[in-house]
């Protein structure tokens, strides 16, 4: 019930004092066997009222939408993200509820897209431009009010959007180009999570939430590009690409365990799935192959998810100290 902003506003009122936090803290870890760290906790559902205000949050904003769309054409989203920005007053600002915040934040931004793009009748690159631009800006202003922790992400994604649209818009023969862009985008997010992870490598602030979000949105733009320019999807199913995308694999598992952020191997799960089961056919288990990949990673990842602090201990042991300021220690 009660997260680590909440212990860390009880020092700052001087109703616990900082020692006897890290005390708890460091009690919870001892009897939970775990390290607070590696846990990777962020706010998401506090409870099931949370869940409950979105569903309303829902009913009242898709049904103005479509109220307003049914008024005049492109009214809906300026409703939408009007109404969105209302309710988050009350349920980020003054209830700090966590689920509707982040829902309130994506249909506030949502809704600002939107709008934009119907302001004009052919939407081309200008008009993503455009749209970009202001939805980055309003995601901007929503961070100086209410400090969401998904907003960072969300006003990455539009920046992304909006440089890949002038990149286009400018160069239109670089859409070739795209999959390695996205892949240098997903590199430059990623630094930018890192950022915000080394500021809090103790994982108790609202950074560490901030940086999980940039991770969640930096994995699939590297790993996706990498994996659709073997031509996985175009049938190119040789052996040696399957390989290749388990190796790609257990590189992206070790990047993942490094940083202790688990959004790489899950976001590249589908990927890895999809290989060893295409090698299993090769080799003759049709029939059985999804089975059995299901199987090997199932059980190879709660292996993983047991000794996860313990092959980090290894694997940190073995890099550079100043690499090592840059992640989570290991107690």
């Amino acid at each position: 019930m009660y997260t680590n902003e909440d212990l860390n506003f009880a020092v700052k009122k001087g109703i616990f004092t900082a020692c006897a936090v890290d005390e708890f803290r460091a009690q919870l870890e001892s009897d939970k066997k775990t390290h607070f760290a590696d846990e990777e906790n962020f706010r998401l559902v506090s409870s099931f009222n949370d869940i409950f205000v979105v569903i309303a949050c829902a009913l009242l904003l898709f049904s103005s939408l479509w109220v307003g769309e049914g008024i005049r054409e492109g009214l809906g989203g300026l409703i939408f993200a009007l109404l969105s920005w209302l309710l988050a007053e009350v349920f980020t600002l003054k209830r700090k509820m966590a689920l509707p915040s982040i829902a309130l934040l994506l249909s506030f931004i949502g809704g600002v897209f939107s709008f934009c793009l119907s302001l004009f009748d052919d939407p081309a690159e200008l008009a993503f431009i455009i749209a970009s631009t202001v939805s980055a800006f309003a995601a901007w202003l929503h961070w100086k009010r209410f400090g969401v922790p998904i907003t960072i992400a969300a006003t990455t994604a539009a920046l992304t959007t909006l440089i890949v649209s002038i990149v286009l818009s400018l160069f239109p023969d670089t859409k070739a180009y795209m999959l390695f862009a996205f892949f240098l985008c997903g590199i430059v997010i990623f630094s930018f999570a890192m950022y915000w992870d080394s500021s809090d490598i103790t994982r108790t602030t609202r950074k560490s939430d901030v940086a999980f979000w940039l991770h969640l949105l930096a994995a699939p733009l590297i790993i996706h590009p990498v994996f659709t320019g073997l031509g996985i999807f175009e049938g190119n199913e040789d052996l040696g690409n399957m390989l290749v995308v388990i190796v790609l694999y257990i590189f992206m598992t070790m990047l993942s365990i490094i940083v202790d952020r688990r959004a790489f191997m899950v976001s590249s799960l589908a990927y890895v799935i999809y290989a060893i089961t295409a090698i299993l056919n090769e080799i003759g288990g049709v029939g059985l192959s999804f089975a059995l990949t299901g199987i090997f990673l199932g059980s190879a990842l709660l292996v993983l998810s047991v000794y996860w602090h313990s092959i980090r201990a290894g694997l940190l042991g073995r890099l550079p100290l100043n690499v090592q300021r840059y992640v989570p220690k290991i107690n």
